[in-house]
């Protein structure tokens, strides 16, 4: 009853803002680059908006007429103007979950470089909650540890032996479990791996070690705690603050669950969330749609919609769970052949994809390595020859090994590529070094070989694996340096008009929204990012520029401060 009454005075608080917050009549934006990213690529000079809408784009002084006496003025002082910024994949609203769950990223996105400053920080909440209590934290890679490998059972037993542990991998494929944790779980040497999944072991007693591969994960699902109502509303705020910051104008939430499904569109109704929202339903939100006869239905589309039904075929590369048709550089073990695993055998991969076709959805299967790549495609390709169905726009979420034939089988197919290009940063020195070994490193995330297709493809981030930051995304795609100043494949560069059109007019092409979203053009909805200057001027630079104002519907969610 407690949780109800919040939530209807939630509703109402919203109700009572959204009176105040509506967008004014008429805003005339000049003086500076209005960088369109229309068809044509142009750069106007001043924009019209009327309401949520864009009126008109041209020069200042047509404009100007077209307004009328009581239009606001904004003038850009040379700033430039942009679409708001579209995620293509993430997974909102895991941005904010460092609102309440320990952050142990290491460099260059948090501070934690050993084992010891790793469980020092686990210390320090459990010195905060009553023993029993579950302590969660997120972000560890053990390729950036000085130890150079993962947390085992013991080492977190030394942060606790009184509270259970659970700690996810900067790939969000994998945990690490304290002994308490592993037995709430009832994890033990009797237990046996899930299809699709690993329980790691200690050599000899095949007793578990702590960390858990892909689907195995799936054996915490009724032990750990989900965050509560106050704690998932700190979460929503805190995601929001930082995707409206960065000049996101519509976020996505892969894999949605059910009760993300629910709770989403109130959270942006009452304006707890000030981003739209595209939601991707996990495969078991559909499959029980499809058994029982039902349809998600949004309040409103134009700030909450369905998308693409999701599904994951492999895992990660950094976390030796993707899954590729040539072995590793440096393998993880003592197999000089190992090249990962599927997550969903090729034939339930099939089955799946075929039913998702044939029911009307899009589909997004996460694909790393390239014979994961393969079955995505054979799967997609089989799906469309059993139910033929036009514009399907199906995607192959992340394509990070994806070889050049099996771009040209995706444009064949209509499909999609979504490429995680802040990869080459964030991660490029270890893929070199480690996992791919310098030539297939050097082709990663290849937007290149797309962009000579002509095959239309998006970027993300997968937010909360890296922080969501489009302008470094961008000058990714654009650069490809390592976070250690290395190249990345310069063939695998794109221009920086392909890479903004990627998180702008493309993103909403493959989310079956770029008649509302995407370009500066006349009819569309007013969302609309300020930055201190055009990425255009500077392509080496483009990670320097600053947001300085999102604009959603005509009406400002983020003002830097000056």
């Amino acid at each position: 009853m407690r949780r109800i009454l919040v939530l209807a005075l939630l509703v109402a608080l919203g109700c009572l803002l959204w009176l105040d917050l509506r967008p004014p009549g008429r805003t005339l934006y000049f003086g500076g680059p209005i960088v369109t990213l229309d068809d044509e690529a142009s750069v106007a000079s001043a924009v019209l908006v009327e309401g949520d809408r864009i009126l008109a784009v041209g020069s200042e002084s047509e404009l100007s007429a077209q307004g009328g006496q009581n239009a606001r003025r904004v003038d850009l002082a040379g700033r430039a103007l942009l679409p708001g910024f579209i995620d293509a994949h993430g997974h909102f609203p895991g941005e904010g979950v460092f609102a309440v769950m320990v952050d142990l990223n290491s460099p260059p996105i948090g501070t934690i470089r050993t084992l010891d400053e790793l469980l020092e920080r686990l210390r320090e909440r459990a010195a905060e909650k009553s023993a029993g209590e579950w302590i969660i934290g997120m972000g560890y890679d053990d390729t950036l540890l000085a130890e150079g490998r993962h947390p085992t059972r013991e080492d977190l037993d030394r942060a606790s032996s009184e509270h259970p542990i659970v700690i996810t991998h900067i790939s969000a494929h994998l945990v690490a479990l304290n002994s308490r944790g592993l037995e709430l779980a009832g994890i033990d040497a009797q237990t046996p791996d899930p299809e699709g999944g690993v329980i790691r072991r200690k050599e000899g007693s095949g007793e578990p070690d702590g960390v858990l591969e892909e689907s195995a994960l799936e054996l915490l699902a009724d032990v750990v705690p989900t965050p509560g109502l106050m704690d998932g509303i700190r979460i929503v705020r805190e995601a929001s603050r930082r995707y409206v910051a960065a000049g996101v104008t519509t976020a996505q939430s892969g894999y949605t669950a059910k009760p993300l499904m629910q709770l989403l569109p109130l959270m942006v109704r009452t304006g707890l969330a000030q981003v739209r929202l595209v939601l991707w339903p996990g495969m078991e939100v559909v499959d029980q749609m499809l058994d029982d006869g039902d349809t998600w239905e949004s309040y409103d589309e134009q700030w909450v919609r369905g998308g693409a039904v999701k599904l994951i075929a492999d895992g990660s590369i950094q976390g030796y769970t993707g899954y590729l048709s040539e072995p590793y550089f440096v393998p993880p073990g003592e197999d000089p052949d190992y090249s990962g695993y599927p997550r969903i055998l090729r034939d339930e991969l099939i089955e799946r994809v075929t039913r998702y076709h044939a029911a009307g959805y899009q589909i997004a299967v996460h694909g790393n390595g390239d014979a994961s790549i393969d079955e995505i495609l054979d799967a997609f390709e089989i799906a469309q020859r059993e139910n033929p169905r036009e514009g399907t726009r199906h995607i192959v979420i992340h394509a990070q090994m994806a070889r050049d034939d099996q771009l040209e089988r995706m444009k064949a197919l209509g499909v999609i590529p979504s490429f995680f290009s802040l990869h080459t940063y964030y991660w490029g020195d270890r893929h070199r070094e480690i996992f791919m070994g310098p030539e297939r490193a050097a082709r990663m995330s290849p937007a290149g070989s797309a962009a000579r297709m002509g095959l239309r493809f998006t970027i993300h981030a997968d937010s909360p694996v890296v922080p969501m930051e489009p302008l470094r995304l961008v000058w990714a795609a654009v650069n490809r340096v390592s976070s250690s100043g290395q190249s990345m494949g310069e063939a695998q560069r794109v221009s920086v008009l392909q890479a903004l059109r990627a998180v702008t007019i493309d993103a909403a092409y493959q989310h079956f929204e770029e008649a509302d979203k995407g370009s500066i053009e006349p009819g569309k909805l007013a969302d609309l990012v300020i930055l201190s200057e055009s990425p255009l001027d500077r392509p080496e630079r483009i990670d320097e520029i600053r947001v300085l104002e999102t604009i959603i519907g005509g009406r400002t969610v983020f003002r830097a401060e000056e």
